[in-house]
């Protein structure tokens, strides 16, 4: 029996002694599975290979350095809008006593005005929009800084209990934003395969896409409303 006492204490002095050297040491510093659950999320709803066709749709009478302009800008204010409601958007909203349901309404409606410009071809031409148009609305915001993204940026950023999870989001956030850059940023080289025709092709298809977002998310909305009117 004390042999058996023994041999079971020793085990458990082994077990203290090597659990841990069981974790990477990167992970006192970032909780690397929050990373991954924060990346994935922001990815699919980003979707930085679905902003391709619109990001092309509304910058493709843009010259080759006003179009790489646009691309950085729309990241900057999407990463701004981002990092903004990450920190400050429950106070935000619960001051101007705006619902996130609100908040997806009108990012919706927002979206459609947009893709019924790009479906009937009336958008503006580039000398009236200029570059701030195209970058902040609607590109950096709604179509990228959507309300589908800054709410699931608000639930992560209210889940962050310690250090690591808080460096693990914003890790999350800078990295799919480095992503959207890099796609909208080399979409030049499929501009230059698709030439006038192929653009004002994809401009269509841009503006049919972001007609079914915008639809999505006043749906959305209204089931929201509809759901906490009946409860």
């Amino acid at each position: 029996m004390d042999n058996r006492r023994a041999v079971s204490a020793g085990a458990r002095t082994i077990a203290r002694a090597i659990r841990p050297t069981e974790e990477p040491p990167v992970s006192g510093i970032i909780d690397l599975q929050r990373f991954g659950e924060v990346f994935i999320t922001l990815f699919v709803i980003m979707d930085p290979p679905g902003t391709i066709p619109i990001f092309l749709g509304l910058t493709g009478r843009l010259d080759a350095r006003r179009r790489q302009q646009a691309a950085w800008q729309a990241v900057a204010v999407a990463f701004g809008v981002i990092t903004v409601f990450a920190v400050f958007g429950q106070v935000i909203l619960d001051y101007l006593n705006i619902s996130l349901p609100a908040l997806q309404g009108a990012g919706g409606l927002l979206l459609l005005l947009v893709s019924l410009q790009l479906l009937t071809g009336k958008e503006d031409s580039p000398e009236q929009t200029g570059n701030i148009n195209v970058a902040l609305v609607p590109l950096g915001t709604p179509l990228l800084a959507g309300p589908g993204a800054i709410v699931a940026t608000m639930v992560f950023a209210r889940r962050a209990d310690d250090p690591p999870e808080s460096v693990a989001v914003a890790a999350g956030i800078v990295a799919v934003h480095i992503v959207l850059w890099l796609t909208m940023r080399f979409s030049g080289a499929i501009l230059r395969v698709l030439r006038d025709s192929g653009v004002t092709l994809v401009t269509r298809i841009a503006g049919l896409l972001l007609s079914a977002i915008a639809v999505q998310l006043i749906a959305d909305a209204v089931r929201a409303f509809v759901t906490a009117g009946g409860s």
